[in-house]
């Protein structure tokens, strides 16, 4: 079984801006700046045929290349806050590429999780904070929502898997599939 998702990759310019951010923010545990991205679909456990077949779907899919500006900072978890993340400015174009690959997923057998898709790049995950710290952190963010980033221009898409260990996760380049 290989734990793996589809997502898009950052440039170097972004993940340091988005640097700055986990710097400025009083994040429990940050996310390593390798491992940021912007994750289109989850994939979760699957099968290595599983893996193959989604393979072949993602990589005869003519999709357009597109660009995207990451915009503003927020919290995950409501009252108990879990994960800080950098959203991205609104794109009608990333909501149909989203659209399309979680199809195509779906029709090769994956099940994927129904929910919304909310674009955005995750700065840490944490256990809930006791309130002062949870209070830091969100007038942090809050201080943050001002945060911009980009553009950065989408030429492909990613297929990655994710490695748990006891030090967190590493991502591994599994595909690549180009847009345009």
């Amino acid at each position: 079984m290989i734990r793996a998702f589809l997502a898009i990759e950052l440039d170097d310019t972004l993940r340091s801006a988005l640097a700055v951010q986990q710097f400025l923010l009083p994040l429990p545990r940050k996310e390593p700046i390798e491992n940021l991205h912007l994750t289109l679909v989850f994939l979760g456990e699957q099968p290595e045929r599983k893996l193959e077949e989604v393979h072949e779907a993602i990589g005869a899919l003519k999709l357009p290349a597109l660009s995207l500006d990451l915009a503003g900072l927020g919290l995950f978890g409501g009252e108990k806050v879990r994960a800080v993340w950098a959203g991205v400015a609104p794109n009608p174009a990333l909501m149909r590429l989203q659209e399309k690959v979680e199809t195509i997923v779906r029709r090769a057998g994956v099940e994927t999780e129904h929910r919304r898709f909310v674009p955005h790049v995750t700065l840490g995950r944490f256990r809930p904070p006791g309130i002062e710290e949870r209070m830091r952190i969100e007038r942090a963010v809050a201080t943050g929502s001002d945060f911009r980033a980009g553009p950065l221009p989408v030429r492909e898409i990613v297929l990655f898997e994710s490695i748990r260990s006891a030090s967190g996760s590493r991502y591994e380049v599994l595909a690549r599939y180009p847009l345009g």
